[in-house]
């Protein structure tokens, strides 16, 4: 069977390919512990799950391609609740997971040969679905002095005239590390003096670290009206398999994603979308804050932890829940490392090849989305390793 260029030019998902050797090895009996996925221990609040029970015993017919008005409304609430942000429910675009809204977006903004910014380390499939629509995707490299992020001077330095728009994570998958405040708005600026589109994927925004305050990171948005932003209900909220999301989008751009929307999935979940609407109870929002205090006690405990093994993490996160590992002094390539942990120590891992080219060879991804006790029997595995390693 003939397959495309374009399938041929998407590059495997390594942490999906680690997970595949860690499941071979836990069919043996093998107890594996895998920090190589991003998807929170916990599931969605209880509330969740009993409204999904109660939608299950009534009628689940298609809902419009934009969302259910409830669901659009809700999700514009929590904007205003948690961000003090007054967003038109117009605006929100209710997806089958935030991947199903980059989808959407890329496809409505991106024409075959427009050069797109992406900060390099940074989440392999935002770049695949630019490419896929024929964008030239130009990596900017980062560094831990730009806290793995594009910065001003960055994106001034590789902006040409070919460059329509440009796309961050803010906090970032694999760093867990945000754009400052201050630098998020001088870049979303410059784009938008330029005529160019921003995306800003959100979807670990709220799992970010309060301010002196106690107030929740801020969204892009309260600082530039005009960027398109993703979101997801799968890590804040729990829901991963649920595969919830959302896209805010200027109004002029919401008929066009609603047509796409129509023409590539009809709908998200109609059930998905009726569980989702008791993610925003007070009840439901407390759950999830306690979740997030309880995501910074494990990433204090896997800081200290690699701390005192060899195993440096040169910019601790602020947000999503992730530690950027530098192996650099193990003599072994992050593949060879991420092979060896997995093999011998029985932890999975996932190397910095999924992320791009800058410092693949150096850093490794680990997610503490894993319980406590988990992520110190890794710690415990990872330094035996180190110990023979350093032998």
């Amino acid at each position: 069977m003939k397959i495309s260029q374009r399938a041929q030019q998407v590059a495997p998902f390594f942490a999906m390919e680690f997970g595949k050797r860690a499941a071979a090895l836990e069919a043996q009996g093998i107890d594996v512990i895998k920090l190589n996925l991003g998807e929170p221990d916990f599931g969605p609040p209880p509330a969740v799950l009993e409204a999904a029970r109660t939608a299950v015993g009534g009628p689940l017919p298609y809902t419009g391609a934009l969302g259910t008005a409830a669901l659009r409304e809700a999700i514009a609430g929590f904007y205003l609740h948690e961000h003090g942000i007054a967003i038109s429910p117009n605006r929100i675009i209710v997806t089958a997971g935030a991947s199903a809204a980059l989808l959407l977006v890329t496809a409505a903004l991106v024409d075959a040969g427009d050069e797109v910014i992406v900060g390099d380390p940074s989440y392999p499939c935002n770049r695949q679905f630019l490419s896929s629509f024929g964008a030239q995707v130009k990596l900017v490299g980062t560094d831990a002095a730009s806290r793995f992020q594009l910065s001003m001077n960055s994106v001034r330095a590789n902006w040409t005239g070919a460059t329509q728009g440009l796309m961050i994570a803010t906090p970032s998958n694999p760093t867990g590390t945000s754009v400052p405040p201050g630098e998020l708005r001088a870049i979303c600026d410059w784009a938008r003096a330029h005529g160019a589109w921003r995306i800003v994927d959100e979807i670990y925004l709220n799992l970010g670290d309060r301010d002196a305050a106690g107030r929740p990171p801020q969204t892009v948005l309260a600082v530039d009206d005009g960027a398109i932003v993703i979101n997801s209900f799968s890590k804040y909220f729990g829901m991963t398999g649920w595969r919830l999301g959302w896209a805010v989008v200027p109004e002029e751009l919401v008929p066009t994603m609603e047509r796409l929307a129509q023409n590539y999935y009809i709908c998200a979940s109609h059930l998905s979308q009726q569980a989702a609407l008791a993610c925003f109870t007070p009840a439901s929002l407390a759950v999830c804050e306690e979740r997030r205090i309880e995501f910074g006690r494990r990433r204090e405990l896997v800081l200290k932890g690699l701390a005192g093994i060899g195993l440096p993490v040169p910019v601790p996160p602020d947000g999503a829940f992730y530690v950027y590992i530098d192996v650099g002094a193990t003599g072994l390539s992050a593949w060879e490392f991420c092979e060896r942990v997995l093999e011998e120590a029985h932890v999975a891992l996932t190397p910095g090849k999924d992320f791009g080219r800058c410092g693949a060879d150096r850093y490794v991804r680990l997610s503490y989305a894993a319980s406590a006790g988990n992520l110190m029997e890794a710690v415990r595995r990872l330094g035996v390793l180190m110990a023979r390693i350093a032998r």
